[in-house]
């Protein structure tokens, strides 16, 4: 018996029972309809938007430098050491703020080395840094199959004022 929503856990990792009511280019467009159908009062935790035709995509940012390597490493670090100083405070609140400064540069500095010597190791395998994305190919509109005359008739007339998809 297909769920309509209730108790349904959102992180299972089966298919959604049901039936495409609508295709997508791009997943802005997919919500959109999930937005239209929700506007009308549509249950839209029985809708499921499934990408199909997945692909890793590595969209290249920049040129690695050293100079970007110490200055992301010392960011990164600097972080770690406002977090770690922090907690000491929040320990002992009987130190002072100048802990925290100090964690934080301690932090920078052990940050940037590390990041210099990874960088350094890493030097000819990889000299640019990227962003790593799955993207699909299409995505589709899937409700239970009791519900899709109702919400291919609210996405057709969204699609007739202007909406852009394929109803299926």
């Amino acid at each position: 018996m297909p769920q309509t929503g209730r108790g349904r856990n959102p992180f299972d990792a089966q298919l959604p029972d049901g039936e495409t009511v609508a295709i997508f280019e791009s997943y802005q467009d997919a919500q959109k309809a999930v937005a239209v159908l929700g506007q009308s009062d549509f249950p839209v935790r029985a809708v499921a938007i499934v990408g199909s035709d997945l692909r890793s995509v590595e969209r290249v940012t920049g040129k690695m430098t050293y100079g970007r390597a110490a200055g992301s490493g010392a960011l990164s670090g600097g972080w770690m050491g406002i977090f770690l100083g922090l907690i000491l405070v929040i320990m002992n609140p009987t130190l002072n703020l100048g802990i925290v400064a100090a964690a934080v540069f301690l932090g920078a500095g052990f940050g940037m080395l590390f990041s210099l010597f990874t960088f350094s190791a890493r030097r000819r395998r990889k000299d640019f840094t990227s962003v790593m994305q799955i993207v699909a190919a299409s995505y589709s509109l899937v409700v239970p199959a009791e519900m899709v005359g109702r919400a291919r008739k609210l996405l057709s007339a969204a699609l007739e004022n202007g909406g852009t998809g394929t109803a299926g």
